[in-house]
């Protein structure tokens, strides 16, 4: 979910809610106007009654069924309410209800007080709730006055309550109607436009707001998918970001400088790059010609002193320098071919093939130099195992991988080459049983020029070059494969190489 999204869903959300509340307002505050309104009714016909008749006990003493008559008649024109005389106690005297009452019924007497003082006196509330004697619901608008005899004992200044009860309409589809058509109506088509109105104009914000949020992003996934582009030798002027704007052309100004400095770091870095390869190339180009030379005039003066016993001394000597110069000579070699491998120009020549049968033929090039190292080197046989493999490239991984099991694995030992299709990859793997890698070296064994191995004796005195695993792991990267050394001291070596297999 996009920020854009979320804000206005967050928009929208509290929109919807304060549209709610409003509603929700509106017909608490029409409940309590009609309540005001009809407690305001009530105390103004109440109080019209008590002016004209102060002796309403003494009518209901002489006769209680005329007198119950004369409270209906009072109600002719006040629809939804029901008088009754009551009791200083609370007891119910007469009723304009239709519902028979026990003779001792009685309402409760806190709110008839309360209703009672308020009519006389300041108010405290804006209307009271009390008992409806003839529903006993939970509560209806009551108004009331208190009545006094004639005579009017010490200890009993009221006598008796006159009690007005505003009932429910009897049809509640009157008040949802009449709620409908005077607030509900009008308040909804007007938290309606509202809606409407924040929603137009939240997208509005949103959009504004967030559109350099968003460009900010295309520019961050434009320079993720594409990279710093070519070297371009010039580097991209570089500003600080500007104090004005918001805080996102802030952030999207500082991403722009960010970005202008790493492209300029990134040509830097190519063209530092581009003069390393070439000069290693180069280096190692220009150091063959006087290796070769150097080895071939001391191949040629170790074949003149070798019928010369006198001259034993020196021939160890020529010994020495031709077996270290032939270790320069091939790591001069390395280099250059690993500068060559490096170049984000190198292209594979891809050939279908059973890597298998190629196995056989490294093992059959590595057969003699075993055999006089008292090795055993065995090419496992199975299935045809068919990869598109570079066929120079990858004899040249495998034979890097046997030569360097043959110098560490010592006489009787064994190495084994073998070959097999497993899913959508072939493995090929070699495996010795010579001193093993210890567990800090085989993290760091891929590095260049790391001879890990040298800790552990070698079966021969030529050592390592510790750019032989590095061939081998860019090898397998130009095949788009991965390599794999598994290894313990004392249990020997086993390098994976996995690629690819043919569709």
């Amino acid at each position: 979910m996009t920020v854009r999204l979320r804000i206005a869903l967050t928009i929208l959300a509290t929109g919807v809610l304060s549209a709610l509340g409003v509603i929700l307002t509106v017909a608490l505050a029409f409940q309590r106007f009609e309540h005001e309104s009809t407690y305001e009714r009530a105390n103004v016909f109440l109080g019209r009654v008590v002016a004209m008749y102060d002796d309403v006990l003494d009518l209901h003493d002489r006769n209680p069924a005329e007198f119950t008559a004369f409270l209906k008649s009072l109600l002719l024109f006040e629809a939804d309410t029901q008088l009754y005389l009551l009791a200083a106690d609370g007891r119910v005297l007469a009723s304009t209800g239709r519902a028979q009452l026990a003779p001792d019924f009685k309402v409760a007497l806190a709110p008839v007080r309360e209703a009672a003082q308020a009519a006389t006196g300041p108010r405290q509330m804006p209307y009271v709730m009390g008992d409806d004697p003839e529903h006993m619901n939970a509560g209806a608008v009551v108004a009331a006055r208190a009545l006094q005899r004639p005579l009017i004992r010490a200890a009993e200044p009221v006598a008796g309550y006159l009690y007005l009860v505003a009932q429910q309409p009897s049809r509640p589809g009157g008040r949802l109607a009449l709620f409908r058509s005077q607030l509900a109506g009008p308040a909804l088509a007007a938290v309606a436009a509202v809606i409407v109105l924040a929603s137009a104009l939240a997208a509005w914000i949103v959009a504004g707001v967030t559109r350099p949020l968003r460009v900010l992003s295309d520019e961050v996934a434009a320079a993720s998918r594409d990279g710093f582009g070519p070297a371009t030798g010039i580097a991209p002027a570089i500003h600080p970001p500007a104090a004005g704007g918001d805080e996102f052309a802030q952030l999207r100004g500082g991403f722009r400088d960010l970005l202008a400095r790493l492209r300029a770091q990134w040509d830097t870095l190519r063209q530092l790059d581009h003069f390393r390869r070439e000069g290693v190339s180069n280096l190692s180009h220009d150091l063959r010609t006087p290796l070769t030379a150097t080895v071939a005039c001391l191949e040629t003066l170790e074949r003149r002193w070798s019928a010369d016993a006198g001259l034993a001394d020196d021939r160890r000597l020529i010994e020495v320098a031709l077996r270290n110069s032939r270790n320069a000579a091939q790591l001069v070699r390395s280099l250059g071919d690993l500068a060559l491998l490096d170049e984000p120009e190198f292209k594979l020549h891809p050939t279908l093939l059973d890597v298998g049968e190629v196995l056989d033929d490294i093992a059959l090039r590595f057969a003699e130099r075993a055999a006089k190292q008292g090795v055993a080197l065995h090419c496992e046989a199975g299935a045809p195992a068919l990869a598109a493999v570079d066929i120079e490239l990858f004899e040249r991984a495998v034979a890097n991988l046997v030569d360097n099991a043959l110098k560490f694995t010592p006489a009787g030992g064994r190495i084994t080459l073998a070959a097999a299709q497993q899913g959508g990859q072939v493995q090929v793997t070699v495996t010795d049983s010579g001193a093993g890698i210890a567990a800090t070296d085989l993290e760091h064994l891929f590095a260049r020029l790391y001879q890990g191995r040298e800790r552990t004796a070698p079966a021969t005195g030529e050592g390592g070059k510790g750019l032989g695993l590095a061939i081998v792991r860019r090898i397998a990267e130009l095949h788009q494969g991965r390599l794999k050394v598994t290894s313990r001291v004392g249990d020997g070596t086993r390098v994976l190489l996995a690629l690819p297999a043919a569709a």
